[in-house]
């Protein structure tokens, strides 16, 4: 038989024993969200930090974003962040605002990585606060991203396009061109055009104004491209166009004359592609440049007819492999500059060897951007295809807008 005071102690035991395990819980427990307690049935309120630590990835989470992950406190302010690679325990850099409310890692996140936060916070009265998360940033299965060009802080050439590559199929490019916007302080409209579904690339009617500022705000993150699929990426690039430089290759005299802020500053002879190896006609934006590069024919579809490792002062000009470049293994009896054309399609410029000296090819390299343009006329090829690098000025303005999904 049990007694009325052996009932009430085991009913005491249960409790203390319940309530021993949500301590315990609660000790053990992580949260994003540090929360105190308010005094009412437990702790003294006097003696409970007011700040509240909020860390946007939520501890256990997935698909957290790369570009918006941070912490912010209220009521108090950040004394410590750490952010580490869950597993490795690598350490992300990240900086504390100078109003102590906020923290960011200072570069943008991996894809598909687990990550955990750390942070401490204290209150007017000194009081400390802590939160802790685990959590993993969106999957680069479920999610697209867009290479770009130009790179942020660049100066470039008029003819340089605003082009984007993304890494998936986009389905849903009213979406996705909507959430990038392009503009100029020069006040052109600036216009998108899809090259398939992959390409995005952005220019005004007319060659950029000399001196403007282009502004590009990318707001891609969490933006749906396809089924399945969400954009990452949230940033703003600016650039700068630099003088205005448009060079004219005549393939009928081979001669180039460059125009620098409208005027003649060079004439220079150079030797186009032969009769054979044609060169493009059409305006081409230059999109690399390399002091000595190698250049294959097999890479090209001219098997093994060329294979040269140090070509000098290359410049690309399409996709596809053509280069206004110099040439150092000409016949130096009987020079093709100025009077025909040798090449299997490129450009060339009289240089030597090792890419030094004061050559013609020099004197070009040294005074070309990034983005300058180079004008091919005369030739009996067809005009270079717009998709074929960063060519796009070869297309009519209404069908450029014609491409657009906005």
């Amino acid at each position: 038989m049990t007694t009325p005071d052996i009932t009430a102690r085991r009913a005491l035991g249960a409790c203390a024993a319940l309530l021993v395990g949500a301590l315990t819980l609660t000790a053990c427990g992580g949260s994003a969200n540090a929360t105190n307690e308010d005094g009412k049935g437990g702790k003294d309120s006097s003696r409970t930090s007011t700040a509240n630590i909020a860390i946007s990835a939520k501890d256990g989470s997935t698909g957290a974003s790369i570009n918006a992950t941070g912490v912010k406190v209220s009521d108090g302010k950040l004394t410590d962040v750490k952010m580490t690679v869950a597993g490795s325990g690598q350490a992300v850099q990240g900086a504390i605002s100078a109003d102590g409310s906020t923290w960011k890692p200072k570069q943008r996140l991996e894809r598909g990585t687990k990550y955990q936060i750390a942070a401490t916070a204290k209150d007017a009265n000194g009081r400390t606060a802590a939160a802790n998360s685990i959590f993993t940033t969106v999957n680069s299965s479920d999610s697209f991203i867009g290479t770009y060009t130009p790179d942020d802080g660049s100066t470039v050439g008029v003819g340089m396009p605003v082009s984007f590559t993304f890494d998936k199929h986009i389905t849903d490019k009213k979406a996705v061109q909507s959430h990038i916007t392009v503009s100029s302080s020069s006040g052109q409209q600036v216009a998108g055009h899809w090259f398939g579904d992959q390409r995005l690339d952005f220019r005004p009617q007319e060659y950029w104004k000399a001196g403007s500022k282009v502004t590009m705000k990318i707001d891609l993150d969490g933006v749906q491209g396809a089924k399945g699929i969400s954009g990452v990426q949230k940033k703003t690039v600016t650039f700068t166009i630099g003088r205005s430089q448009v060079s004219t290759v005549d393939a009928n005299t081979q001669t180039m004359t460059v125009v620098r802020d409208g005027r003649t500053i060079k004439q220079v002879p150079i030797s186009a592609g032969s009769a054979q190896h044609t060169t493009y006609n059409g305006q081409m934006v230059i999109s690399e440049k390399f002091v000595q590069t190698r250049m294959n024919g097999s890479t090209v579809g001219f098997g093994g007819e060329y294979d040269i490792s140090d070509v000098p002062h290359a410049m690309r000009l399409t996709t596809s492999g053509t280069f206004i470049h110099g040439n150092y293994w000409y016949n130096k009896g009987n020079p093709p500059f100025g009077r025909e054309g040798t090449s299997h399609g490129c450009v060339g410029l009289a240089d030597v060897q090792g890419a030094q000296g004061a050559t013609t090819a020099k004197w070009f390299y040294d005074n070309s951007l990034i983005g300058d343009v180079v004008i091919v006329k005369n030739s009996p090829d067809k005009t270079v295809s717009p998709d074929n690098g960063l060519n796009g000025w070869n297309m009519a303005w209404s069908a450029w807008t014609a491409g657009s999904a906005a």
